[in-house]
């Protein structure tokens, strides 16, 4: 999530919310019933290697067997006992490019190297981010390594997105409005760096024929059904197929076909004009505005400038695939995933081998998607070149189960197909190509469900039950009420909706986690059944229920010490191949009067079968943790730590000013698989 999100908690009260409750479902808690209790009992239970070895014997992943830490205001990466971090790759730090290697400079808190400088090295506020592993580092299906054997070193790419900037520390005064937005520009995009681990120790690999920065200016082709429609077209591109540069990049997604999604954010904040007749309602149902960043880049750049190139922002809040591997080819914009703010795109396989993608569009008031690809993947895995360029887009509808307030229900995928379902001329979609561009009111038009701010969708990885985070909302259930209009014309982020069964909070600042399973099992069925997952929050907060009344209302068992556990606006998510549960906070500075006893923003593990949930790391002062990614062997954890000094006192990880957003390594000192 961008710092300069669009959708700040402004009123960080604490009137009353539900503390934070963890649901075990009926089938699972059955199975523990039958003899697997003793294999995953607590975080602080039974010695680790008796849990495990339980566990293994019963073919059940084992639970996680860490000591969880306690909440910290530190200006510190902290971790469990027997843990280490290692800083890999700061922002300004080189990429890796031959021949085009610039240090970072920097003098009184300020970044002192040139755009051209910029261009090479790390963006700003890393963001989310994917491993992969060369290919001799995978592992096959028992685990094992192939090409080499254990002991020898881990190599692969890292693909990092930059969200955002920090102008007060990326911009030195001396610099003309021309250098820094050039300047501004290249600190965005991704970064694709080779990797390699010795002893235990990882480095980036400089030079490397695989280093690549992706900036606010790099030339992208534009695909699937609005490449080439009209409201695509610009000055400079007038086939409306060209575009230069990703911005505002969130999360992000790996396909099966080896190649790095990232997803285009708050790209409005970006755009501008200094002539407020120029905002139409279709930029305003975005959140276009007339200078919302502040950037001012249209005073430079006009084709930021939307009295000038008013489709350029259209171009603009795509899913953006990367082949790491191939340094010469063009990223692609795909429009058959749709336009909207991306958080991240979670893929999976259909039964039938078809590509499926999950999005949330990250504002308060927005919907969930999923994408479903016509055509089918290969059983090699490697044919996918064009699998998400055709498809259909789909749009959540979350319906009540039978008793009003038991957290779950039925949903269905509602197609938001040209022609179909009030999409037609009359409403103000002339093709296909107009309902990907907007298709915010495509679904608005359909009566999708309006979320707390949709935030990671991850899948299980043998179940393929899909959490999301939703990250909060404040404007919930305020008064007076009211809905994104069917005709498209609410500006973004501004509807009051009425308290649902999906979205239970009024005020919702703490946030909650949301899961489905598809009918039948499968990622491309039309209907599902829904249950909250988890409600964050802390059972100390004077204004909810305290933590023995939590059985008593909701009904599901209360683990372990609060202490360890509480949190708010879980953001990043994401399973680990044996089903553990990762998630990642972004409570920020707007959220300082409910954080009290949450400390700096953190990282949780939560154990599905148990319902278990443990802190396993908390970042330094004003940062958000984001982005997250794993060695095969789990034997290295990636995290990327964004915008330390964020509205507080930072010197991480240097200890000198500026603060630097960097991505991080984490192992265990034994070389040991991390969590166990």
């Amino acid at each position: 999530m961008s710092q300069h999100d669009d959708d700040p908690v402004s009123n960080p009260s604490v009137n009353k919310h539900f503390s934070e409750v963890v649901e075990i479902s009926m089938q699972r808690r059955r199975m523990l019933q039958g003899g697997l209790g003793a294999a995953v009992l607590s975080f602080f239970g039974l010695p680790a290697l008796t849990r495990i070895e339980q566990a293994i014997a019963q073919g059940i992943p084992p639970a996680p067997s860490f000591l969880p830490i306690s909440a910290a205001f530190a200006d510190e990466v902290r971790l469990p006992p027997g843990y280490s971090a290692q800083v890999l790759y700061r922002w300004g730090d080189p990429t890796g490019i031959e021949g085009n290697m610039p240090e970072f400079d920097s003098d009184a808190g300020v970044s002192w190297n040139s755009a051209a400088d910029q261009s090479v090295q790390a963006g700003m506020d890393h963001d989310g981010m994917h491993y992969f592993p060369h290919d001799s580092d995978h592992d096959d299906d028992h685990g094992h390594r192939r090409g080499k054997r254990r002991g020898k070193r881990n190599s692969g790419l890292l693909c990092i997105n930059h969200e955002n900037i920090e102008p007060e520390f990326l911009l030195q005064p001396v610099l003309t409005d021309a250098d820094k937005v050039a300047k501004m520009k290249n600190a965005h995009g991704v970064s694709v760096i080779e990797v390699r681990q010795d002893d235990g120790e990882w480095e980036v690999v400089r030079p490397s024929k695989y280093a690549r920065r992706i900036t606010g200016d790099t030339p992208m082709r534009i695909s699937g059904p609005a490449a080439g429609h009209a409201m695509m077209k610009t000055s400079a591109d007038p086939q409306g197929r060209r575009v230069l540069g990703t911005l505002n990049n969130c999360a992000d997604g790996s396909t099966p076909w080896g190649t790095y999604l990232t997803c285009e954010e708050n790209f409005n904040g970006y755009f501008a004009s200094t002539d407020p007749a120029a905002i139409t309602p279709h930029m305003r149902r975005y959140g276009v505005a007339a200078s919302p960043f502040g950037y001012n880049w249209h005073q430079v750049d006009t084709r930021f400038d939307v009295a000038v190139e008013p489709n350029e922002s259209n171009r603009f809040g795509w899913v953006v695939e990367i082949d790491p591997k191939r340094p010469d080819r063009k990223p692609i914009k795909h429009t058959a995933l749709g336009r909207m703010k991306h958080e991240n795109a979670a893929v999976v396989l259909a039964d039938d081998r078809r590509v499926v993608v999950y999005m949330g569009d990250d504002e308060r008031n927005e919907y969930i998607y999923k994408f479903v690809s016509h055509g089918r993947l290969g059983r090699r895995g490697d044919d996918g070149e064009g699998l998400l360029e055709t498809g259909t887009l789909y749009v959540a509808i979350f319906e009540p189960g039978r008793e009003t307030g038991d957290g779950r229900g039925t949903g269905r995928w509602v197609p938001l197909v040209f022609g179909k379902n009030g999409l037609t001329p009359e409403n103000g979609f002339a093709s296909q190509a107009e309902v990907l561009i907007k298709t915010r009111q495509a679904a608005d038009r359909v009566g999708a469900t309006m979320m707390d701010r949709p935030e990671w969708i991850a899948v299980h990885p043998t179940s393929k039950e899909v959490y999301i985070t939703l990250t909060n909302n404040n404007r919930r259930g305020t008064t007076p009420a009211s809905a994104n209009s069917p005709d498209g014309t609410t500006a973004g982020g501004s509807a009051r909706p009425a308290v649902d069964e999906a979205n239970p909070r009024a005020n919702n600042v703490y946030g909650h986690i949301l899961r489905w399973r598809e009918s039948r099992g499968d990622p491309a069925a039309l209907t599902f059944e829904w249950d909250v997952y988890l409600l964050a929050g802390d059972p100390a907060d004077p204004g909810t229920v305290g933590a023995a009344a939590v059985t008593n209302t909701v009904g599901f068992p209360n683990f372990g010490d609060a202490t360890y556990r509480i949190f708010s606006a879980p953001d990043g998510l994401g399973f680990d191949k044996r089903g553990w549960l990762w998630i990642q906070t972004d409570y920020g500075a707007s959220q300082s009067g409910v954080q009290a006893n949450m400390g700096n923003c953190h990282m949780m593990v939560a154990d599905i079968p148990t319902g278990h949930i443990g802190r396993f790391l908390t970042g330094p002062n004003g940062c958000e943790i984001t982005g997250w990614t794993m060695t095969p062997d789990q034997r290295s954890l990636f995290i990327n730590i964004q915008h330390p000094g964020e509205a507080t006192a930072s010197t991480w990880p240097d200890r000198v000013a500026p603060p630097r957003s960097a991505t991080i390594v984490i192992t265990r000192n034994d070389g040991g698989v991390i969590g166990t």
